[in-house]
């Protein structure tokens, strides 16, 4: 039959065994090419020979960077070098082996320790005047003090002042108790022109409020001290103390003489008929009445005069001292023992001998410390006219061990 423009073909009819989805478009068939594998050469994947790109270099990787070419400087000078300053040496002491002591405080040569300077120190005003203080053997630290002064008159006499502190063991802060009350007192005594006994009554305030500042500084302490002071001016000694240091007069001839009276237990038990070596050697021997201190219940001092022109000695001195000889005659016997010693030791040298007030403190502590050194040593000596020594009773034998030395540290406690 002929199709006509009409007419219409008859649409192609489906398989009914085909299932079309209408929503899916008809996909045209794609040839399938087999892959080959990329060439090395245009890969741009990093490499064993080449750096990640966000990889830091090394530091001089590719070795050190080049040195500055030297200058030269034609038709010139440099300019000169500063020389560096010169360190100046600090001299820190010699030891006893003759070795230096390093800032650290120990000997360059032995190894030893520098000793601490307050455990040993000495002060000489002129020819006639001096003292030394002395930590002993058995404490570990020096709670004794002293200080002294001494001149030559316009008129061609000669002045001078002594002080002897002893700081309370069983109170703390006492070693810089005694320090402070040495100055100041010595401070007051060599300044004015003041009655002797007047003199001394105010440099007894002084010191006692010196303690008293050291117990402001430290709260929490309880510092005392004794004290013993002496004026000496036209040939007369005027002498104060609280407590039982002491004052002697030991004279080339004649008696000597005990100046002070202890303000201590023992000192009471005499008084009460107790004999006193007994009372001495007891276990209150060391137990103090008055003291320097905040606590103190009174600090004024007991005086007393002595006329010192003749040819002697006048001592103050701690109880380390005194403990080994007491008595004012076996006292002067050491001290005449030790004087005609040095005398001999310097007869060939520069001899000062045992005139020498400096020489003879130092040997009347060591004497002590051969005796045993229970207690800190402080002696000042005060030298009047020249030196005789005659003949007498040999010094004391005692032993340490025979002896007591009195309880509470040595130094006693407050009574």
């Amino acid at each position: 039959m002929t199709q006509t423009p009409d007419q219409t073909p008859d649409p192609e009819q489906p398989d009914p065994d085909e299932t079309v989805d209408p929503r899916e478009p008809e996909q045209p068939e794609q040839e399938i090419v087999p892959l080959e594998p990329p060439d090395p050469a245009d890969s741009e994947l990093p490499t064993s020979d080449q750096p990640e790109p966000d990889e830091e270099p090394e530091p001089f990787a590719d070795g050190p960077p080049p040195l500055p070419k030297p200058l030269l400087v034609l038709d010139g000078e440099l300019p000169p070098m500063e020389e560096p300053e010169p360190v100046e040496e600090v001299d820190h002491g010699t030891c006893a082996c003759g070795g230096k002591f390093d800032e650290d405080g120990w000997c360059t040569e032995c190894g030893e320790r520098r000793p601490d300077p307050r455990h040993h120190f000495s002060a000489q005003a002129d020819e006639r005047v001096a003292m030394v203080c002395d930590r002993g053997i058995r404490h570990e630290s020096n709670e004794d003090a002293g200080a002294v002064w001494g001149e030559t008159t316009a008129e061609g006499g000669h002045r001078a002042a002594l002080v002897v502190c002893d700081g309370v063991t069983t109170a703390t802060r006492s070693a810089e108790a005694s320090l402070a009350a040495s100055y100041a007192a010595l401070e007051v005594l060599s300044t004015s022109d003041d009655d002797p006994a007047d003199r001394l009554a105010r440099a007894a305030d002084a010191a006692a409020g010196a303690v008293d500042q050291v117990g402001e500084d430290f709260p929490d302490a309880a510092p005392s001290c004794t004290f013993v002071a002496a004026v000496v001016e036209d040939g007369t000694a005027t002498v104060g103390n609280v407590g039982d240091s002491r004052g002697y007069w030991l004279p080339d001839e004649g008696e000597a003489r005990r100046l002070t009276r202890d303000d201590s237990m023992a000192e009471e038990q005499v008084d009460s008929g107790v004999d006193r070596a007994t009372a001495e050697a007891g276990p209150l021997a060391h137990t103090i009445t008055r003291w320097l201190g905040p606590d103190s219940p009174d600090h004024t001092p007991s005086i007393s005069s002595q006329d010192v022109s003749a040819p002697g000695w006048l001592m103050l001195c701690s109880d380390g001292l005194w403990n080994y000889a007491s008595d004012p005659a076996d006292l002067r016997a050491v001290l005449r023992q030790e004087a005609q010693r040095l005398e001999l030791e310097t007869r060939d040298g520069q001899a000062t001998g045992g005139a020498d007030p400096l020489a003879l403190a130092q040997a009347l502590v060591d004497w002590a410390k051969g005796r045993g050194g229970a207690d800190n040593i402080t002696v000042a000596l005060l030298r009047s006219g020249a030196a005789t020594y005659p003949q007498e009773a040999q010094p004391p034998t005692t032993r340490p061990e025979e002896r007591a030395v009195g309880g509470a540290g040595q130094d006693g406690s407050h009574g």
